[in-house]
């Protein structure tokens, strides 16, 4: 990557008049905004379909569509839509969150008045889509499927031989379920089709889309339902090992993801060939993909599935250079950035200077330590992405607000300055000034906003995921001040 710089905000936080952001005006104008501020690139959260509670890291496919990011007013334009037919929806009252029960008992509602519309009209094009996306068919039927057991997971249906996925029983509810099935179909055709369209005018701006891959898929998910030999599952399907973290200095537990553990031997047997389909479909979304807790494919944390936490677990060996290998292969023209934070794993680093693979900075990181804390300015080497924070962390108002005067002491030091606002300033310099490739900023860092804007509290349920930028919260000023920064440190994108 040439030296540029971008900011991170997820779909779900743009405006827009339905209660969550969506690939609508706002998405279009945000490209504007990056454009105008001379930035290259605009990174999302994962925009997969997501499950209770909310997280996009957690998803029902790794390949499908968030339906809730699609745009209802560009239904209306194209004749799917009325609208007469969304007066009086209740989609949340704050603008500043997301509602998602509301939006759930609502989104699929209005979408089926799309589906009864337009999916004679649209046949040809229903079809050739099926016929491009091979993952398609297992996605649609277990939405289907879920929608008819109750929305319970593949893991509660009560029959076990589609439980099992059985090739009967998947014969048998693609039949009884053909109307659902193709509803869900129809979905994703919009969802790809507003997708395709946002991508070309951010092309156009000379914007580019860096997108984000979880290393891991929930056990609620198609994926794992369909193709369970690639995940370390008993005869029942059911998980023997589930991944986490150890515990740190932030969790005395660790944390316990839950998700179902990969059997690589499985997926090397198969040639990796899950992970060539789902690095071709990150391509289909995104310029830049940035895999999360890289180090998973190094060495990944085991815990027994029946552990009430993550303190039992052990670290076992990955497929490192051979998954590597196959993903270069696959990439094609496009970038990877590896999401390497976390206990420092020498295995690692060698590996990702092996494929010349960006790392990540992290500046909230970078003030506790020694003068050698890699997450420093001074630290830098070129091939590396700094951001001020990630979307686990405090936003830099918040950090620097909340923290008392000796934790940030070093902080005051390098930044050359106490005054809170004028730090955050200063952080965004120290960034952009550096030698690191790229620089990435959240949407809340640039606004200044304090903890209750951050997106995500690891570990914790209820509030995270909801936050929403408001209609012109971003301005002419914030276009001004990053143009500013990208032009003086050499990042500006003309």
């Amino acid at each position: 990557m040439n030296r540029s710089s971008g900011v991170l905000m997820a779909m779900s936080s743009l405006p827009s008049n339905y209660g969550i952001g969506t690939m609508g005006k706002c998405a279009y104008k945000f490209v504007d905004f990056l454009k105008a501020a001379g930035q290259k690139y605009w990174q999302f959260l994962p925009l997969g379909t997501t499950s209770y509670g909310d997280s996009p890291y957690q998803s029902f496919s790794s390949f499908a569509g968030n339906p809730y990011y699609i745009d209802l007013d560009l239904l209306i334009k194209d004749g799917l839509l009325k609208r007469s037919e969304l007066e009086g929806i209740d989609w949340g009252s704050d603008p500043e969150h997301v509602d998602y029960g509301r939006i759930f008992e609502n989104r699929y509602r209005v979408l089926r008045l799309a589906y009864e519309r337009g999916a004679e009209k649209l046949s040809a094009e229903l079809e050739s889509f099926r016929r491009e996306n091979g993952w398609l068919e297992n996605y649609a039927l277990y939405m289907s499927l879920k929608s008819h057991f109750g929305m319970l997971s593949w893991t509660e249906w009560p029959e076990e031989d589609i439980r099992l996925h059985k090739p009967e029983a998947v014969a048998k509810y693609s039949e009884l379920l053909r109307d659902e099935i193709a509803f869900h179909v129809f979905i994703q055709y919009l969802f790809f089709k507003q997708w395709d369209a946002l991508r070309s005018y951010a092309r156009e701006a000379g914007v580019s889309f860096i997108g984000d891959i979880p290393i891991y898929v929930p056990l609620d998910s198609a994926d794992v339902w369909s193709e369970p030999r690639f995940f370390q599952l008993d005869k029942d399907n059911v998980p023997t090992e589930v991944a986490g973290v150890p515990p740190d200095d932030f969790t005395e537990d660790g944390q316990l993801w839950g998700n179902p553990l990969y059997d690589w031997d499985a997926m090397k047997a198969d040639g990796y060939g899950w992970w060539i389909r789902r690095i071709e479909g990150a391509k289909k979304l995104y310029d830049v993909i940035r895999i999360d807790h890289f180090i998973g494919i190094v060495k990944y944390y085991t815990i027994p599935a029946d552990m009430p936490d993550a303190r039992q677990g052990e670290y076992c060996m990955g497929p490192g250079k051979k998954l590597t290998d196959v993903i270069n292969r696959a990439i094609g023209d496009k970038k990877i950035i590896a999401e390497d934070l976390g206990v420092l794993v020498p295995e690692v680093n060698e590996l990702l200077e092996e494929n010349n693979y960006p790392g990540m900075k992290v500046l909230e990181f970078a003030f506790g330590g020694d003068r050698k804390n890699p997450h420093l300015p001074h630290n830098y080497t070129q091939n590396c992405v700094v951001y001020g924070g990630t979307h686990d962390n405090e936003t830099l108002m918040g950090y620097f607000i909340e923290h008392p005067d000796w934790e940030l002491g070093y902080a005051y030091d390098y930044l050359d300055t106490r005054d809170k606002e004028r730090m955050v300033d200063q952080v965004f310099r120290a960034a952009y000034g550096s030698v690191a490739n790229l620089v990435i900023f959240a949407v809340q860092d640039i606004l200044k906003l304090g903890n209750w804007a951050r997106m995500n509290t690891p570990s914790t349920l209820g509030t995270n995921w909801k936050w929403r930028v408001k209609k012109g919260e971003l301005n002419d000023s914030h276009i001004k001040d990053m143009r500013y920064l990208a032009s003086v440190f050499g990042r500006e994108n003309s």
